[in-house]
């Protein structure tokens, strides 16, 4: 915390609001969600994608329009990774009455992995047009992250906690 709070004594007070939102309700909750909702992975993601506002507060001290969009792409992201992520812990999740997604969608995980893909993959697109992106960007992030997403989909074993781990 104290690393934190060093980094953010030189922001202007936008960002270092938006510090405190993530640090002190966000991240300070985050750890208490699996007994509470079968969604600790959205907490997570709001948790963590909020930096993207206080990276753009910090740098141009605003928060425009294309800093939430792709907020709500990296939401989706983390939904899809930290979801992978859960499956391995499925078992001992149930065992210890903890929830989440991965439990919460059952035998539909792969299919609602494309829907949180495509959504990352959406958000990415808009926010690269809205921040006038060259055509580099849509290459190697947006088409190259959605071939590797494809490849995730497509080699994890939702049922293998060695392979969601791997992932």
């Amino acid at each position: 915390m104290s690393i934190l709070i060093a980094m953010m004594r030189d922001v202007n007070r936008l960002a270092w609001n938006i510090g405190l939102l993530a640090l002190l309700p966000l991240m300070g909750i985050y750890p208490l969600m699996k007994r509470i909702t079968y969604w600790p992975q959205a907490w997570l993601g709001i948790a963590i994608n909020i930096g993207v506002s206080m990276a753009w507060a910090t740098t141009t001290a605003s928060v425009p329009t294309s800093s939430f969009v792709l907020s709500a792409g990296c939401f989706f992201w983390t939904l899809w990774y930290d979801t992978i992520y859960a499956c391995q812990d499925k078992t001992d999740d149930v065992n210890v009455g903890v929830k989440s997604t991965a439990l919460l969608f059952g035998s539909r995980i792969k299919q609602i992995l494309t829907l949180f893909g495509t959504m990352f993959m959406c958000g990415l697109t808009i926010s690269g047009i809205l921040n006038g992106q060259s055509l580099a960007f849509f290459v190697l992030a947006v088409f190259g992250g959605a071939l590797h997403l494809v490849w995730q989909l497509y080699t994890v074993d939702v049922d293998s906690p060695k392979c969601c781990w791997r992932i």
